[in-house]
């Protein structure tokens, strides 16, 4: 050990003295596990129900009960047409229906009394195919008459645009008091019901993600979102040559909107690293190091840290497998305990 080091450590054991001797000492041992590295990259929310309303028959729009960013109940109006035409036709197609079915109960009547006459031989053959075509035609025509009725009914449902799904409005392209036409867009909206999280993939980690089919998702304030299928895009990008990847989310909860950013760490590698729990690391300026239990004494050892996941810390250098370390470093400073590397050996 340097004459910098040892002076440092010995000076931050004075400095720390106050402290008293513990009976009991807190240890861990440092112990070997796989390690599966991720990529982490940045991926967005997006809604899954996302859509745009059209008109699907003429007229001018008469209501707008709702805004931009206001939340809508399906089958609730969020647009009103003007409906008199509509509804002219509708009445015209229902006055034809009646008018047919009159007619069919005349030609009906007509045939039974032709049928009658027929089966007792007193009129001809050619009188009764005649009454028989007749009832035909009347049939059709209320047939058609019903058809016409039916699509004017359905265009009268039109002026009524109903909300498709629970959600909130984001698009207005109309006002009231305008002239739309069949296909003329009106609103959009989305659904916060149904979310889902898009990233896109380095095409060199594409087939390994698509074998192991696992993804953590996190929120910029550490909440870790459950996520449910995972659907890989079959084709790249041509501008980035990245592949897309899809996470839908079961339970999206509050908080979380579409658009927003998310993290999204995706397993690349594996391979086996020594681990501590995290508490047990002391830092101080560029010194990271640890108290290793060496013949039940706390010894100050410097050593080199790698990641940290969930509690606990990754070891590069200065620790092997089964060496016991303090998981309370704090409280060995000035404790009669504490032997620091070098001190005893008088290096």
């Amino acid at each position: 050990m340097t004459g910098v080091f040892r002076l440092l450590l010995s000076g931050l054991v004075a400095a720390l003295f106050s402290l008293s001797v513990q009976a009991e000492l807190p240890v861990a041992e440092v112990e070997r596990a796989t390690l599966q590295e991720t990529l982490r990259l940045d991926g967005a929310v997006e809604a899954v129900q996302r859509s745009t309303v059209s008109a699907q028959t003429s007229g001018r729009v008469m209501r707008l009960p709702f805004d931009v960013d206001d939340r809508v109940a399906a089958g609730e109006l969020i647009v009103q047409l003007e409906d008199s035409e509509q509804r002219a036709r509708r009445d015209q197609a229902k006055a034809n229906l009646e008018d047919a079915q009159a007619g069919l109960q005349d030609a009906r009547q007509r045939f039974e009394r032709v049928r009658t006459l027929q089966a007792r031989d007193l009129i001809s053959r050619e009188e009764f195919d005649q009454a028989r075509n007749t009832l035909t035609s009347a049939q059709a025509r209320v047939e058609r008459a019903e058809a016409a009725l039916a699509e004017a009914r359905e265009q009268l449902g039109y002026t009524r645009v109903l909300a498709p799904y629970d959600g909130i409005l984001t698009e207005r392209h109309v006002e009231v008091g305008e002239a739309v036409s069949p296909g003329q867009p009106l609103l959009t909206g989305l659904s916060l019901e149904r979310l889902r999280v898009v990233v896109d993939l380095p095409q060199r980690y594409a087939d390994l993600a698509r074998a192991q089919r696992q993804a953590r998702v996190t929120l910029t304030d550490g909440r870790i979102l459950k996520t449910g299928e995972m659907t890989f895009y079959p084709y790249a990008s041509k501008q980035t040559h990245t592949f897309r990847l899809r996470l839908a989310l079961p339970a999206p909860g509050e908080g979380l909107y579409p658009g927003m950013l998310v993290k999204v760490d995706v397993p690349v590698a594996t391979r086996e690293a020594l681990w501590i729990p995290a508490g047990a690391v002391f830092h101080h300026s560029e010194l990271t190091a640890v108290f290793v239990l060496d013949d039940d004494r706390p010894r100050l050892r410097q050593i080199r840290t790698g990641i940290e996941r969930d509690g606990r810390l990754e070891v590069l250098a200065g620790l092997d497998e089964g060496e016991r370390v303090a998981t309370s470093p704090d409280a060995l400073f000035g404790s009669e305990r504490l032997t620091v590397v070098g001190e005893e050996s008088g290096q």
